[in-house]
């Protein structure tokens, strides 16, 4: 089920009622009726693969409880391992076997061997695996860690397993952070509902104004490069990086303001990332949930900047490659993740001090925007016949025609627009924002003016989020 369908207008209203007005004064109630709507929203897309959750929910919370009941750390590693080969298997087994299989066989061919009728899986990715697995994954971590102790209530860990707001594409939230919300009554407030509906309407307009307008300009250029030249990549790739903030930071505004109105509060997942001036510092505003996770559970345990610096600097390497792989199955997203591992060691050896100043914020805009070219791209080949054509070949810029024209105007309205907000919150105090002004006729055109640009210029279409492919 999707955010921008009509289904879920359907859907929301129904769960919502039944939580707080047929179960209001009974947790476990809440907490089946949460379930049973995570279940229901998720199943929607393809009901096979809740088996998957379940098995994953289950797995983890018995892997928990044996994990505290173990004599001692030994035969606890022994159960954490059992979560990992799990999680991770799970994981590999439908995000990754056809690529190492199939990069087998190009290596072999590299040395002059055929391998032929190699057996590669026609399966479909099951959306969010790469966000709930990792989620299961660090609750077994963090009891072994003794950061956590485990849960008997398996309704409860079911819910917070699969809690639907942010279970198929973040942010990636810590069951020390949502679990003990889940397992706590919980009050219905107006406070919580407006706020939580304002969340949620920031994030539409980011997805349908924002992202879903630029996608269109972006597909035409990147979905047909022999047709293109370099500025028409420039202005693709910059679009490109409002695309895919206004899409996951957009769906995640509206997760996060989903779970506000069931009395449920979900970790920030981005704080203007494009205002960063270094790449290390984009990394602490951007996917924060993702961020943290790969710190918490990859970075620290190789030692992170605790060991001599040729191995502090291969952590960071090492710890962005496999963030690279994990968003996808493809070398461009290995690729797009060794190049901020190469940023970032390029900053740790030439800068001591934190960087400011708006000169390093462009600096760094650009860089990133060079990595997308790599994430964006339908291949390797692509990519780098992009790069090649915008330093050799700048030639036209590609305009488009009837809807492309209008499509690329109300995209460039709508960056402007979230431009102007996100500097106010930036560098200005919260007065500035149309949410908390104090004159009140302000805060009502302010919301007015977004809900018409969504209903007017809106994409709508039922188009999916960039990050369900992760």
């Amino acid at each position: 089920m999707l955010f921008n369908s009509l289904v879920f207008f359907v859907f929301l209203p129904i769960v919502f009622v039944g939580y707080w007005l047929v179960s209001n004064k009974n947790l476990k109630l809440q907490n089946i009726i949460l379930l049973i709507g995570s279940y229901t929203f998720y199943g929607w897309w393809d009901y096979r693969f809740l088996s998957l959750i379940a098995a994953s929910t289950i797995v983890d919370y018995f892997v928990g409880l044996r994990i505290e009941g173990a004599k001692n750390k030994s035969i606890g590693k022994k159960w954490l391992l059992v979560s990992i080969l799990f999680n991770i298997g799970l994981l590999g087994f439908f995000k990754y076997y056809n690529f190492f299989v199939e990069s087998w066989i190009d290596s072999l061919a590299l040395f002059g061997y055929t391998v032929n009728n190699a057996w590669t899986l026609k399966v479909i990715l099951p959306v969010g695996i790469s966000f709930y697995t990792f989620q299961t994954l660090s609750y077994s971590i963090d009891i072994y860690k003794e950061k956590l102790k485990p849960t008997r209530d398996f309704i409860a860990f079911a819910a917070f397993v699969s809690f639907f707001p942010q279970l198929v594409a973040g942010p990636i939230e810590r069951a020390s952070n949502l679990l003990p919300q889940i397992l706590t009554k919980r009050k219905f407030t107006y406070q919580a509902l407006s706020y939580g509906i304002k969340l949620m309407i920031w994030g539409f307009f980011m997805k349908l104004v924002v992202a879903d307008r630029a996608a269109i300009y972006v597909n035409a250029v990147y979905n047909n490069v022999e047709n293109h030249e370099g500025l028409s990549f420039i202005a693709a790739t910059v679009l490109f990086a409002f695309q895919i903030y206004g899409d996951f930071a957009g769906y995640s505004l509206i997760a996060i303001g989903t779970a506000k109105i069931f009395g449920l509060d979900l970790m920030t997942n981005f704080r203007r990332p494009y205002f960063a001036a270094s790449v290390s510092e984009f990394w602490t505003r951007w996917h924060i949930s993702l961020s943290t996770w790969f710190k918490d559970y990859v970075y620290i345990p190789l030692g992170g900047n605790r060991v001599a610096k040729p191995r502090w600097l291969f952590n960071l390497f090492i710890t962005f490659l496999i963030s690279g792989l994990w968003h996808g199955a493809n070398w461009t997203f290995v690729i797009w993740g060794a190049l901020n591992g190469i940023y970032l060691i390029i900053e740790a050896l030439l800068f001591k001090k934190t960087r400011k100043g708006l000169i390093n914020v462009f600096v760094t805009f650009f860089l990133i925007n060079f990595a997308w070219i790599f994430f964006r791209a339908n291949s390797t080949e692509n990519a780098f016949y992009i790069i090649k054509t915008i330093f050799t070949s700048p030639g036209r810029l590609y305009i488009g025609s009837g809807d492309d024209i209008t499509a690329s105007i109300y995209a460039t309205l709508a960056i402007a627009i979230l431009v102007l907000v996100e500097t106010k919150k930036e560098y200005f105090t919260t007065q500035f924002s149309i949410s908390n002004n104090r004159i009140e006729y302000v805060r009502l055109v302010g919301y007015a003016v977004v809900i018409f640009m969504i209903l007017y210029i809106g994409v709508f279409g039922e188009s999916q989020f960039i990050y369900f492919q992760f």
